[in-house]
């Protein structure tokens, strides 16, 4: 048996739904039109009682309803526009647009409402992707970074090379077991079974 294939188009389920009902025209049986239409028997029973309350039209595919879209197609073909106009162009700081600021675009030019999440759904469909701004410091010095390195960092290196050589002692097997040492009952167990003293 097989299940809905969405590599089939509509017109396709529409048309093994009418074929089933013609064959039931010429006399077949719901078993032979199912084991024909590799449908299962229920699929074909639904389908000619619906043809039977509702007539014929009742088996065409009908497109699943859904919300209007509020942007109208010429709003949406006026966007491109607007985004290659830049974003400092409709008075943002900067020229990278992101997903609040075409929503605020949509709210300003054409007065509807958009969540920025939907906006990434609005930018693919219009072959755009959503940037994030790239966030710097704006006292950001290379010059001044650039001396650090030269000359802090390398005495910053060597102090922190000398406090780790000095600290190289051996750990002592009871400081890892010290939750089982701080119980008095549990000292004997452990010194036979991790070696602890």
């Amino acid at each position: 048996m097989s299940t809905t294939d969405p590599k089939r188009s509509a017109s396709w389920y529409e048309g093994r739904r009418l074929r089933a009902w013609e064959l039931h025209q010429l006399g077949w049986t719901q078993i032979r039109i199912a084991a024909a239409l590799d449908v299962t028997q229920g699929a074909v029973s639904q389908w000619l009682k619906r043809a039977e309350l509702a007539g014929l039209s009742a088996l065409h595919a009908h497109p699943a309803p859904g919300s209007q879209p509020r942007l109208s197609p010429d709003q949406l073909a006026q966007l491109p526009r607007l985004l290659a106009a830049g974003a400092a162009a409709f008075g943002f700081l900067g020229d990278i647009w992101t997903r609040s600021r075409v929503a605020q675009l949509i709210k300003d030019q054409f007065g509807i409402s958009y969540h920025p999440a939907h906006v990434s759904r609005l930018l693919k469909q219009i072959g755009w992707s959503s940037q994030r701004p790239i966030v710097c410091a704006t006292q950001w010095d290379e010059a001044a970074i650039a001396a650090w390195y030269a000359e802090r960092w390398p005495t910053l290196k060597k102090s922190a090379g000398a406090k780790a050589e000095a600290s190289s002692t051996k750990t002592r097997l009871a400081s890892i077991c010290w939750r089982a040492w701080s119980v008095p009952t549990r000292r004997r167990a452990i010194r036979r079974c991790c070696g602890c003293r």
